[in-house]
């Protein structure tokens, strides 16, 4: 039974895209596929949002649009824009927090997702009420039980 909701930004999913050579990026990019697999697995579920569709429609790049957006269909729940999401997204926003970040962030919270997973450095740094903000590979040490933050 899945327990564990899951929401990784659209960074996250354009992260294996990002130079490889990069050692940083290449973990990140193994986890979040370590991540991917486990959602496919039915370890833990995923949400996908409106935020997801706009910025992804937006990608110059076919292949990479092709690549993310059937994750759509892999999610178990999906989060239409709202007035209560676009008022979440402003008060998210009052903590110095980008706008689609923030729309990532209240789709999240809205649809009661324990872990917002992002590659984004800033935004990992940021606290936000009822959600905790995680880089992949942090997520991913959490879930083996590798350290206890």
């Amino acid at each position: 039974m899945i327990s564990l909701k899951i929401y990784m930004d659209i960074c996250c999913y354009n992260r294996p895209f990002d130079d490889q050579t990069q050692i940083s990026i290449r973990l990140e990019t193994e986890a979040k596929l370590h991540i991917q697999a486990n959602i496919r697995a039915n370890e833990y579920s995923s949400v996908w949002s409106y935020i997801h569709e706009l910025e992804n429609d937006a990608n110059p790049y076919e292949e990479k649009r092709n690549a993310i957006a059937p994750w759509k269909d892999v999610a178990v729940e999906y989060c239409p824009s709202s007035d209560g999401i676009l008022s979440a997204g402003k008060r998210i926003m009052a903590s110095g927090i980008k706008a689609k970040e923030a729309l990532h962030l209240a789709c999240a919270i809205e649809s009661g997702c324990d872990y917002f997973i992002t590659t984004d450095k800033g935004l990992t740094n940021k606290s936000v009420n009822n959600i905790i903000i995680v880089n992949p590979i942090d997520f991913v040490r959490k879930m083996e039980g590798l350290y206890e933050n």
